[in-house]
């Protein structure tokens, strides 16, 4: 029989408070417009937000990492004491998030279990999609390692083509205990999340436990990786001082992530573009045209100073294209000092930043859905930043927390 990997946890809910200052985009978003950051800062202002319990990826090169380590323990022990967060114990929470275009998202928030995931391309039941970097860990370890409370950002998948375990939630919905309900900031559309405890959701458990056995692997992680991945490190080096019986109940055995149907027709997956900093932007050029395998598999646009065009690769699927693309632009990027690579989720924000002359954007196709499970049931990952889980604005919202102290 499958062991159970995903659980109803103790959540908490924020209570007496402006949501939709609470809630805010994955730190991970954005990541090369300060601009988008300094508009939500200054629309949450001194109110309570989850951008008090993260670090905006944006800011990584100047912060002070033990200042803003202190910043989020102290936000998060006033959000405790104050009482601000109602535990909402053993449940799920159904979420149905509208997009601008109408679209809605259906997803359930629950825990994962650490000890059933692995990142490293093992034969766990939930996966990594991507190969993990190691060095955009350590600073995810230190905050985790440091605070009480988690809010998440992990969206993880199953393959459940027939609708059996999300999809029944939602012709319950109206009935379910509402918990929240508001319009997120910043374009983020419309999203409203529902109590599913008791024999609701025991019957989940038991659809997933259904699909488990039918598919003999559970989950692969979608957005979130290397949180998700900071989050195990963690706990491994946490139950080493543990007996056997504290691991089994220790709350950082788990982590608080939203799955998702891959199947849902609001799931999209969206190319991850690069944009190269300090370029020159022929070189680069001449750069992938020598090292990209020759063919037309997939093409490739580029953007640089107003100028564009197309470079085609070949490649037998997604994942050796964006590994052969990856490749080219890492090499290039090692032999000319001061040049950077970000990964950009909107194809607007790559055009904007390379009207520079020193920012040269690359932008990338989209991945068909139908090529996640099978990569990686068959034991592969895909390369880093292959593919984003919707447009940037789509991404998940902080909103959700949950203990992971004792």
């Amino acid at each position: 029989m499958c062991k159970d990997v995903f659980f109803p946890a103790d959540v908490l809910v924020p209570q007496g408070v402006s949501l939709e200052k609470w809630s805010v985009i994955a730190c991970d978003q954005f990541s090369s417009e300060r601009e988008y950051w300094r508009r939500v800062r200054e629309r949450v202002g001194e109110a309570p937000s989850t951008l008090n319990m993260i670090v905006p990826e944006a800011f990584l090169r100047e912060i002070d990492e033990e200042a803003e380590i202190s910043g989020i323990k102290r936000a998060m022990a006033g959000y405790l004491e104050s009482k601000l967060l109602q535990v909402i114990g053993n449940s799920f929470v159904y979420v149905e998030r509208t997009f601008a275009d109408s679209r809605v998202r259906r997803g359930l928030v629950g825990a994962v279990d650490l000890e059933e995931y692995d990142f490293s391309g093992g034969a766990a039941p939930i996966r990594a999609s991507e190969g993990t970097v190691l060095d955009r860990l350590p600073l995810r370890r230190r905050v985790r390692r440091a605070v009480e409370l988690e809010s998440t950002h992990i969206i993880t998948f199953i393959d459940d083509k027939e609708e059996t375990v999300i999809e029944p939630l939602s012709g319950k919905a109206d009935g379910l205990p509402l918990l929240y309900e508001f319009d997120l900031m910043e374009g983020g559309g419309h999203i409203r999340g529902m109590r599913v405890s008791g024999g609701d959701a025991a019957i989940v458990m038991e659809r997933l436990r259904a699909l488990h056995e039918k598919n003999g692997m559970l989950m692969v992680v979608g957005d979130g990786n290397h949180s998700l991945a900071a989050a195990k490190l963690c706990w491994d080096e946490v139950k080493k001082s543990l007996s056997g019986q504290e691991r089994d109940n220790h709350p950082a055995r788990m982590a608080l992530v939203e799955m998702n149907n891959v199947y849902d027709p609001a799931v999209s997956f969206e190319a991850i573009h690069r944009v190269v900093f300090n370029a020159g932007a022929e070189e680069l050029l001449k750069t992938l045209e020598n090292d990209l395998p020759y063919g037309n598999d997939y093409r490739l646009r580029w953007v640089h100073d107003g100028k564009s065009g197309s470079i085609g690769t070949g490649a037998k699927c997604f994942g050796d294209m964006i590994k052969a693309v990856q490749g080219a632009l890492d090499r290039y990027v090692s032999c000319n000092g001061g040049c950077y690579i970000d990964y950009i989720h909107d194809e607007a924000s790559v055009l904007s930043l390379a009207g520079g002359n020193r920012c040269f954007g690359l932008l990338l196709p989209s991945m068909d859905k139908s090529e996640l499970f099978g990569t990686v049931v068959s034991g592969g990952v895909f390369p880093r930043k292959s593919f984003s889980v919707g447009k940037s604005r789509e991404k998940r919202y902080y909103m959700e927390c949950r203990k992971i102290v004792d």
